[in-house]
């Protein structure tokens, strides 16, 4: 991957692996946008927006697209415990186009269960998935939803079904499978800020060997 050139970073994270929060500090060391699900919902459920709407309001000069980012205020795990959206092929479809049209004419990091999918045939993307062990995870969002050890262990191996499902139904494949992955990082001993680091040295590394 070359970052002098238009590029994508996709994350896929583990619930309360701290990935999501990983994918933001990236995009902002890299100077990039930062898309997750959590953004694609917002922009069609409380602007009720199509795609080309998206593009069109995104090109305007009235700072919009700032004004929405900065209300963007979703914890690590909030919108997907809170999560309501029916899985059907018709909010895949929409998913898709909407990640689409954001990255279109610009490099981004975006977060997500099927963007390592959408775009893995982009010519300049990094695939990253970001995992931790359930210990890790049950105490990241027990202290962020103020949980039990009981309530915590539920949510989290509900919603990994959930997107392993989602994942395995529309694009045939295991989110699990690291062979759809150029780096996988375990945040069990690693700070947000050193899995940055990690994956900037990694990026570094990549233009170093193909130089």
């Amino acid at each position: 991957m070359n970052i002098n050139n238009k590029f994508i970073i996709t994350i896929n994270r583990e619930l309360g692996s701290g990935g999501r929060t990983v994918g933001r500090k990236l995009a902002e060391k890299l100077g990039v946008e930062y898309f997750d699900k959590a953004v694609i919902n917002a922009l069609q459920e409380r602007y009720n927006l199509s795609v080309e709407q998206i593009e069109q309001l995104k090109g305007q000069e009235t700072g919009w697209w700032e004004q929405f980012k900065r209300k963007m205020t979703f914890s690590e795990s909030e919108y997907e415990i809170n999560q309501t959206n029916i899985e059907t092929e018709d909010v895949f479809r929409a998913e898709t186009q909407v990640l689409k049209a954001l990255a279109k004419d610009q490099s981004c990091v975006i977060a997500g269960r099927t963007a390592c999918y959408i775009f893995r045939e982009h010519p300049n993307h990094l695939s990253i998935f970001i995992q931790a062990s359930m210990p890790c995870r049950m105490a990241r969002v027990a202290r962020e939803q103020n949980m039990s050890k009981e309530e915590t262990r539920m949510t989290i191996e509900k919603v990994d079904k959930m997107r392993e499902n989602y994942v395995q139904e529309f694009t045939g494949t295991s989110r699990y499978d690291t062979r759809n992955y150029q780096l996988v990082i375990n945040m069990d001993e690693i700070s947000e800020d050193a899995a940055v680091d990690l994956i900037l040295a990694y990026i570094r590394s990549m233009a170093t060997w193909r130089e």
